[in-house]
């Protein structure tokens, strides 16, 4: 692919009002694929480091989604400019590129990757899973045992088990909500994390699905915030449309006390 064929490709993927140009290097670099440059908006590509267009077409598409992401904040680049916002953003430009087919992670290519990713999915972040909910639920139960026993079970978190107090209300937590432990124990945290059930039935959902945790954390709190200022409109509503009721009724209070003027002179 060319300079002009990869700003088509991103192009397709998602309209920018902002101008920017790519660059093909002719380098190969030890550091970094690319790089995105926000005060010339230029997309620099190193193709010598790549084997073929799809390892390309995915850096592209990184520093693209920078350029989009500095659209969207209207300010440059800041030194943490792997947010994760950025990194919903990146994800959500890949899935529509793999459904253009510009882009495939590939791993059906390798026989044996194939069955190590599986072996990963069922051996360890499966089996995590279900030791975390089973550690969820030998907690809560100790911590029972601790008040019987007239036993602080927050010294007894911190210094019989040596664990965090976070870690170990995060697991009581995420056992007793009964998400799917397949999922792996760091994505159920993130369904644990939801303040509702539909919140937490929406994340489980599309972890499932095969989203990315950073997609779905900006996702659902975008949805949390257009929730919230739903409920602050509604309440709003509802509080004017009182004092209109009041404003009525103190009219046809006013308008009798007018009336009843006229009648005396």
């Amino acid at each position: 692919m060319n300079q002009d064929q990869i700003k088509s490709m991103l192009l397709s993927l998602e309209d920018t009002a902002l101008e920017f140009s790519v660059i093909m290097t002719g380098k190969k670099s030890k550091r970094v694929n690319g790089l995105y440059k926000p005060d010339t908006r230029e997309i620099l590509l190193h193709n010598k480091n790549f084997s073929d267009d799809n390892e390309l077409v995915y850096t592209a598409i990184h520093e693209y989604a920078h350029h989009l992401q500095c659209e969207a904040d209207g300010a440059l680049q800041t030194a943490k400019s792997h947010t994760a916002a950025f990194w919903a953003r990146f994800h959500a430009l890949l899935e529509k590129a793999e459904k253009k087919r510009l882009y495939r992670i590939g791993v059906e290519k390798s026989s044996e990757l194939e069955a190590l990713t599986e072996e990963i999915r069922t051996r360890c972040i499966a089996e995590n899973g279900k030791l975390m909910n089973e550690l969820g639920r030998l907690l809560a139960r100790a911590h029972v045992l601790c008040e019987k026993a007239g036993i602080r079970y927050e010294d007894y978190v911190d210094r019989v088990l040596c664990l965090p107090r976070t870690s170990a209300q995060a697991a009581v937590r995420v056992s007793s909500l009964g998400i799917d432990a397949s999922l792996g124990y760091d994505a159920m945290k993130i369904v644990a994390s939801q303040r509702t059930p539909e919140l937490r039935a929406a994340a489980e959902r599309d972890l499932a699905a095969g989203r990315s945790p950073d997609t779905v954390k900006v996702s659902l709190a975008r949805a949390l915030r257009e929730e919230s200022e739903r409920d602050r409109l509604e309440k709003e509503r509802r509080r004017l449309e009182r004092t209109i009721d009041s404003l009525k009724t103190r009219l046809e209070q006013v308008e009798k006390s007018l009336s009843g003027l006229g009648e005396g002179e």
